[in-house]
């Protein structure tokens, strides 16, 4: 396929599709991690370990256009963003309102810096935009968790679509911000 007829180039193509596949993953695994939390499946330990994979593979995707002192400093904020929606499924899966609060409290604030931090590193990407993106994603992602944790399959697999739908504007919008910065034909 001639994608420059399309309006695209096969870089900027391997660009949107890098990035789709990235927070697709990123939403799966997460589902995943959920989904063996709330039943005690045996894969829990495996399903953990490939989450926190997926900051990596940011990683070594964003290192070629931001170095690697910035990449890492995106897996060290993404990591903690996994690292504190553990601790929120587990807190609502426990029951304990207090610890539910407070991750929550702490998963926003690691929100607000994700936000930031991509909008300082790239000028084609608003703080704004990032935060909605991402304040709308930790929505309905506790909504996913509560909704599993209470069998309330229907309903929780209904806000996956949600959350697989806004995982793609994501990947999309950071990749015409990375085409645009860098111009990438």
């Amino acid at each position: 396929m001639n994608f420059s007829k399309c309006g695209y180039t096969l870089r900027q193509v391997e660009i949107k599709n890098n990035l789709r596949m990235l927070w697709e993953q990123h939403v799966h695994w997460t589902r995943s991690f959920i989904i063996s939390t709330a039943a005690d499946l045996e894969d829990l330990s495996e399903v953990t370990q490939r989450l926190l994979r997926n900051p990596q593979d940011f990683y070594c995707f964003l290192k070629p256009f931001y170095g690697e002192k910035t990449a890492c400093e995106f897996k060290e904020l993404l990591t903690q963003h996994l690292l504190i929606a553990a601790d929120l499924v587990n807190a609502a899966k426990a029951k304990d309102e207090q610890a539910v609060s407070a991750a929550r409290c702490k998963w926003y604030a690691n929100a607000e810096c994700i936000s930031a931090f991509l909008a300082k590193i790239n000028p084609c990407w608003n703080e704004e935009k990032w935060k909605c993106l991402f304040f709308s994603h930790l929505e309905m992602t506790e909504k996913e968790a509560v909704l599993r944790l209470n069998c309330r399959f229907a309903e929780d697999i209904a806000i996956y679509d949600m959350i697989e739908s806004e995982a793609l504007k994501m990947a999309d919008y950071m990749a015409c911000g990375i085409i645009n910065q860098f111009r990438i034909c």
